[in-house]
C-alpha cells in the first residue's frame, strides 16, 4: 500500500527512472542480497518502505517476526545506502515509537520519554532503532538520512485480512460483510474509546515526496541530529466507536454495534503533533469521510470477497 502510493506519487511528480523490487524479487532480511542490489543499480535516493506490519493481534501473537525482519530490512538498507554512497534517503516509522502514555498531541520529542504500549513494543523497538540509525550516520558520516513518522495509514491497497490488518480496514471489511448478509450487529474488539488518528496513503505519500524535495539546509535546520524524525499525520482524532459508526454508514450497515471489551483497546490514545511538518510547508488534504469511501469503492472493486 504504501509503496504503490510512493509510486503514483513519484510519476505524478515527473520522477524517471524508478528502480523497485517485489519480495520475491529481493528479500530485504538477507544483508548479501541487498549489498549486491545496490551495487549492480546507480541509486541516487531511497525510500524506506519497506516493513513487516499488523494490527494489535498480528503485533501480539508475533513480536519476534516483527522485530527481526524491521531490524533486519532498515539495517541491511541503510547500511547498503551509505555504502553505494546514496545522497538521501527516507525511513518510514510510525506513531507507535511514542510512549503509551505520551502527552497529547504527541510531538517528535516524547520520543523514549515512557513505556511503550506493550501489544505493539516489538515493533516500536525495531522503528525506534531505525530513527536513531539515521541519525546516527548523519553524525558519524554526514549522511542526508531523515526519518518519516506517519500515523495510522489506510487506503487503496490495504490489508483487509480480519486476522492481521490494521482497525480501519477491518472494521470496512466487516461492516460490508454484515450488510451484505443483513447481520444484525456486528462486534468491534475493544471498549471504542480509544482514540485514533488516521491518515491517507496518498497525502502520507506526498507528504513523504514534499520533506525529500526539501533542500538538506531546509530539513536538518527544523530537526535536530538526535530528534530528527519528523510526525506525518493531519492532526485530528476520532474514537473507535464514531469510526466504527462513519464505516457503518459508508457500508450501509443498520444494525447494532457491539463492543467486546474482552480484548485489548491498545494505547488509549494516539494523535501526532504535526507542528513541524506544517512549518516545513505541508498539511494533509484529503478528509477522512472521503477517504473512507474511496477505500470502499477500491476494496469492493478489487474483489475483497464477502465470506
Amino acid at each position: 500500500m504504501v509503496g504503490a502510493a510512493l509510486l503514483r506519487h513519484l510519476r505524478a511528480r515527473g520522477s524517471e527512472a524508478i528502480i523497485t523490487r517485489g519480495r520475491g524479487e529481493l528479500d530485504l532480511t538477507r544483508q548479501a542480497e541487498v549489498e549486491s542490489f545496490f551495487d549492480e543499480q546507480k541509486i541516487d535516493t531511497v525510500y524506506l518502505a519497506a516493513a513487516r506490519v499488523g494490527g494489535i493481534k498480528a503485533n501480539n501473537d508475533s513480536p519476534a517476526d516483527f522485530i527481526r525482519d524491521n531490524l533486519q530490512i532498515q539495517t541491511n538498507v541503510i547500511a547498503a545506502a551509505h555504502r553505494a554512497g546514496v545522497s538521501r534517503l527516507l525511513f518510514l516509522g510510525s506513531s507507535c515509537i511514542y510512549p503509551r502514555l505520551a502527552g497529547q498531541p504527541m510531538s517528535e520529542e516524547a520520543l523514549m520519554t515512557g513505556t511503550l504500549e506493550p501489544t505493539n513494543e516489538a515493533y516500536a523497538v525495531a522503528k525506534i532503532a531505525g530513527i536513531k540509525m539515521c541519525e546516527a550516520y548523519r553524525r558519524q558520516f554526514g549522511s542526508d538520512f531523515r526519518s518519516a513518522m506517519p500515523t495510522n495509514l489506510y487506503g487503496p491497497g490495504d490489508n483487509f485480512d480480519l486476522e492481521t490488518s490494521h482497525v480501519l480496514p477491518a472494521l470496512l471489511r466487516k461492516f460490508h460483510e454484515a450488510a451484505a448478509k443483513g447481520d444484525q450487529a456486528v462486534r468491534v474488539w475493544g471498549s471504542g474509546r480509544p482514540r485514533r488518528e488516521f491518515l491517507h496513503v496518498d497525502d502520507m505519500a506526498a507528504a513523504c515526496c514534499h520533506l525529500m524535495e526539501l533542500t538538506e539546509d531546509q530539513y536538518w535546520s527544523a530537526v535536530s541530529d538526535r530528534c530528527s524524525h519528523v510526525n506525518v499525520g493531519c492532526g485530528t482524532d476520532i474514537s473507535i466507536a464514531e469510526l466504527a459508526e462513519l464505516i457503518a454508514g459508508i457500508t450501509g450497515f443498520g444494525g447494532k454495534i457491539e463492543y467486546d471489551a474482552s480484548m485489548p483497546d491498545g494505547t488509549p490514545r494516539k494523535l501526532l503533533d504535526v507542528g513541524r511538518l506544517k512549518s516545513l510547508g505541508w498539511k494533509a488534504g484529503i478528509s477522512l469521510e472521503d477517504g473512507i469511501r474511496g477505500t470502499f469503492d477500491w476494496m469492493k472493486k478489487h474483489g475483497v470477497q464477502v465470506s
